[in-house]
């Protein structure tokens, strides 16, 4: 089939970073938008941009007749999802395919399997692939308190349906078990509306790594290598790169392997993402497959070269994948920064405020896909990720150097960002040496946060790199300035 009109089923950078591919690939567009959202890039970027209802924005979002509806209505003969909402939603891809709207991505039956954490593990156990020593409660939910104490502590509980850090406790001691259960199913229950839970070994200061997968749905499955994903806070990534700095060659091809084999082995179609984590030793077990585009898409993008929107359009088009494994290298590094609005001082707790000032780094191997305009408002409405920095180099150290280089260049005034927090991290010993694990934020919490205000370092920042044009207008904001800057006067 041709898309002749495609619906993006989602907001912010990531709507606009497929609008962008579907452009040049002569797709016309539409995009939602919240009848309260101020406009974005992808409301500029979209041919036509469609208004949804809610009790709140996020609930707009996820109501599926409305939104399949719309994509009746302006004749959108696909739908892509982009990442969150209702991308891993299996009634969702099942009423576009009751209405004859196209998916970009794999199938609901899919959806459906690899969703389930529980199923999805069971799954890939059968098929003879690592996965860590665990108790599933429904396999008999009268003994699972004593299964868990079997595996051994340190535990991690997880929800069934989980994603993104929510509900997942780690557990060290005997005492601490029942009780760590009943608060992540009451999480499980209000974050997922399923309170199903599995415990699995908690492997001490693992890496998370994660390989990028594209199927055509017909059997044939590529990977596009790694990422490192192990700058977490509160189980939520904030930094990745590629190539991982743990992994030797072998090591790379054998968990890029066992990837591609897990999504064989379901047929997949589309974009998703083998996630591992990797121990001290050298060994690796299955967490969970996306089936969706990942926020860190575009590092592989930058090291590979491939635009995987387009790989996506084109294998939901029925034209198969572009390339064979062998024609998918490596070349050079890239690390990608998730510039957030939070206090990342004051246990990351979410920003608002308006953006008095906007003004993105530029240069070579620099690029930048945002979610907001100079003069725009963040709320709590939505996730507090505002935009992401991506650099590529010719090595880490010069993606490093890149990255911070961009950081400091980088001006959001009017609101706290963690971008100073992030330059702290990539300067910081550790990570230069490539010497991180999941734990590696809590584990430098007081080194990474020392001696630092979050609106004075902005407000420094800026003043280095802007313009006497860009500087006259943020002075025009003296008044809200000063307020950012608190005490500090010089």
């Amino acid at each position: 089939m041709t898309i002749s009109k495609l619906l993006v089923a989602n907001r912010g950078e990531i709507a606009a970073r497929v609008l962008r591919t579907a452009r040049v690939k002569g797709i016309k567009t539409a995009v939602l938008r919240h009848s309260s959202e101020q406009e974005g890039p992808a409301h500029l970027i979209a041919d036509e941009v469609v208004t949804i209802e809610g009790s709140t924005p996020v609930a707009a979002y996820l109501d599926i007749a409305q939104i399949v509806e719309a994509a009746q209505r302006i004749g959108a003969d696909a739908v892509h999802p982009g990442y969150g909402f209702l991308s891993e939603n299996a009634a969702f891809v099942a009423a576009l395919e009751k209405a004859g709207i196209t998916f970009v991505g794999p199938t609901s039956e899919v959806i459906d399997l690899m969703g389930d954490k529980i199923r999805a593990r069971a799954f890939v156990e059968e098929r003879g692939f690592p996965v860590a020593p665990s108790a599933i409660e429904d396999d008999d939910p009268a003994t699972f308190v004593e299964r868990s104490r079997a595996v051994g502590y340190p535990l991690l509980i997880k929800p069934s349906a989980g994603g993104g850090g929510k509900g997942m406790r780690v557990v060290r001691e005997d005492g601490a078990l029942e009780a760590e259960i009943d608060t992540a199913r009451r999480e499980g229950e209000r974050y997922f509306g399923d309170g199903r839970l599995f415990v699995e070994r908690y492997i001490e200061r693992p890496r998370h790594i994660e390989v990028q997968v594209m199927g055509d749905g017909q059997g044939n499955v590529v990977h596009f290598w790694e990422r490192e994903c192990s700058i977490q806070r509160r189980f939520q990534k904030i930094i990745e790169e590629t190539p991982s700095p743990a992994l030797t060659a072998e090591q790379r091809d054998e968990i890029c392997e066992t990837a591609a084999g897990i999504a064989r082995a379901v047929n997949y179609r589309g974009a998703g993402t083998v996630e591992f984590i990797y121990a001290q030793d050298g060994s690796f077990y299955f967490l969970e497959m996306n089936t969706r585009l990942q926020v860190e898409h575009p590092v592989t993008e930058m090291v590979t070269g491939f635009d995987l929107v387009a790989e996506q359009l084109r294998i939901a088009a029925g034209e198969g994948l572009s390339a064979a494994q062998a024609d998918i290298a490596q070349n050079g590094h890239s690390i990608e920064l998730r510039i957030c609005a939070e206090d990342a001082t004051q246990d990351f707790r979410p920003a608002i405020g308006d953006i008095l000032l906007l003004d993105e780094p530029r240069g070579e191997g620099v690029r930048v896909d945002s979610g907001i305009l100079d003069g725009g408002k963040v709320t709590t409405d939505f996730d507090p990720m505002l935009s992401k920095l991506i650099v590529h180099g010719r090595n880490r150290a010069e993606a490093i150097a890149r990255g911070r280089r961009a950081a400091q260049d980088y001006v959001i005034l009017g609101v706290t960002t963690n971008l100073a927090y992030l330059d702290t991290i990539l300067d910081h010993p550790k990570f230069r040496s490539g010497d991180v694990s999941t734990g590696f934020l809590a584990e430098e919490a007081d080194e990474l946060n020392q001696d630092r205000d979050p609106a004075t370092t902005d407000i420094l920042a800026a003043a280095t790199v802007l313009s006497d044009a860009r500087l006259v207008k943020a002075l025009e904001n003296v008044p809200e300035i000063y307020r950012l800057m608190g005490n500090w006067r010089n």
